[in-house]
């Protein structure tokens, strides 16, 4: 600037007027070169202020390198120790060959476990088959007993049924003669009526009620009298005569055409007594239908009819009733006589005995070469 202001100075020429003060050049170059050298300082600072940070950053950068080399040391011994370690694993596995040997190996392992699932699935088959055969077994000896015990043909026939069918789902020819026997036991069961004992209990259970109601009826006479009242009625109709006898017809009956048996009148306790004996004959009967008891029932029931015939007029149509019902209950069977099942459980478990011995034979087969095979 101050440059500028000089040139144009000589540029200019001087004017022609009087002689005046001099400018002050000296002063204004003098300040130009303060602010050059006050610029020239700045720059300075800011270069040697500049260079003090980055000597700083280089010696704090240098620091933390210098921190970080034991833990960089560190990771690499610990990596070449992986390295070892490798190493020797590596020299540890197999070579090809044994490799080869070793898949071959697999290789037979699973075809031999492979057969080995083969066996035991035949075992478990074979196994599920004897449970089954087993379980005919027991349905025959459940048969047999509800016979024996209970006389239940109805149960019996059911359970020789489910036996047939656990036979029939085998398939096997060798149980023809098994499945004959319970052939022949299904058509005797079926052949065989089953007494209806529940049916029996209930019928008495009923009459014992109706002999709880049981009366003494005795044989109603129409004439009360009266042809004999009639000839002591003589004179007015109220004599003292007759006033006795209508007293005393109550007691006495005179028929002159009576030709049946008249049983006396059965009064208070003799009536109990009757009902009493009447109604222990019929539960006595109730047991034996239970129990399949054919003497106790008959006796009861006889011993009910001669209650009945002995207390009651048999024109009582409460107590002829009663009898009625008693002598046709009688008659109804109790007891059966039931086919032997016997011969059909032996048929089966010879059966299952063949079944045990075939299915031993392949496996003394099998277990042969093995013993051979063993030095």
């Amino acid at each position: 600037m101050s440059e500028t202001v000089l040139s144009k100075e000589h540029v200019q020429p001087a004017p022609e007027a009087p002689a005046k003060k001099p400018d002050p050049a000296p002063q204004g170059r003098g300040n130009g070169l303060a602010v050059v050298a006050l610029l020239l300082g700045a720059a300075g600072v800011a270069v040697g202020g500049w260079s003090v940070w980055q000597m700083r950053t280089l010696q704090t950068t240098t620091e933390q390198q210098l921190s970080d080399v034991p833990a960089l040391a560190a990771q690499t011994l610990s990596i070449k120790q992986g390295e070892q370690q490798l190493l020797a694993r590596l020299n540890q596995l197999p070579s090809a060959s044994e490799l080869d040997n070793q898949r071959q190996l697999v290789v037979q392992l699973q075809g031999d476990q492979q057969r080995l699932n083969q066996r035991l699935e035949t075992v478990l088959g074979e196994s599920r088959k004897d449970w089954r055969l087993a379980e005919a077994e027991h349905l025959l000896r459940l048969a047999t007993l509800r016979l024996s015990a209970l006389q239940d043909i109805t149960s019996a026939q059911a359970l020789v049924q489910g036996a047939d069918a656990i036979l029939r789902e085998q398939n096997d020819p060798g149980a023809f003669a098994a499945r004959e026997q319970l052939a022949k036991s299904l058509t005797a069961l079926r052949s065989v009526e089953q007494p209806d004992r529940a049916g029996l209990f209930l019928q008495l259970a009923a009459l014992r009620d109706q002999v709880a109601q049981l009366s003494a009826l005795a044989p109603a006479y129409q004439n009360q009298g009266d042809s004999l009242s009639s000839l002591t009625a003589d004179g007015d109709g109220a004599s003292r005569w007759s006033q006795w006898w209508d007293e005393i017809s109550h007691y006495i009956r005179i028929d002159f055409n009576a030709d049946k048996n008249v049983r006396p009148l059965l009064a208070g306790q003799s009536l109990t007594q009757v009902r009493l004996a009447l109604s222990l004959a019929l539960e006595q009967a109730q047991w034996a239908a239970l129990n399949g008891q054919e003497s106790v029932y008959t006796q009861a029931l006889a011993q009910a009819q001669d209650v009945l015939k002995g207390n009651f007029n048999a024109d009582n149509p409460q107590s002829k009733k009663i009898l009625e019902q008693v002598v046709e209950l009688s008659k109804q069977p109790v007891t059966v006589k039931t086919p032997d099942l016997a011969a059909t459980l032996s048929a089966v478990q010879a059966y299952l005995e063949r079944r045990h011995v075939r299915a031993d034979e392949p496996g003394k087969a099998a277990a042969s070469p093995v013993q051979e095979a063993l030095p």
